[in-house]
């Protein structure tokens, strides 16, 4: 029979949850935007009736490695989510919100 993970986890000691949240948190922090989507729980085909796209292009956008702010931006709504552009610099961030137009999805 199988371990539900939520008992595995109460198994280990404080530390061990304190590290493997900290894993997590750091891998949730950064991905590419097919497993954001996925992560999200959503089909390519549902971001495309969001966008009013066909499934193949929702497909190439997030294959691309070079694109639009806001093609990113309406990516990013379309899942639910909002965009910020941040710079970061050794003594600070600093958000750039000039760029902050909303778009219409």
């Amino acid at each position: 029979m199988a371990t539900k993970f939520s008992e595995l986890r109460e198994r280990m000691s404080p530390e061990a949850q304190a590290m493997a949240q900290a894993k997590t948190d750091e891998m949730m922090a950064e991905m590419p935007l097919q497993e954001l989507r996925r992560a999200r729980e959503l089909s390519q085909k549902a971001i495309a009736e969001v966008l009013h796209v066909s499934q193949a292009r929702v497909s190439k956008m997030e294959k691309r490695t070079d694109m639009y702010l806001s093609t990113l931006r309406t990516h990013i709504e379309a899942m639910g989510g909002s965009l910020d552009l941040v710079a970061n610099f050794p003594d600070g961030k600093v958000k750039i919100s000039h760029l902050d137009e909303p778009t219409h999805v």
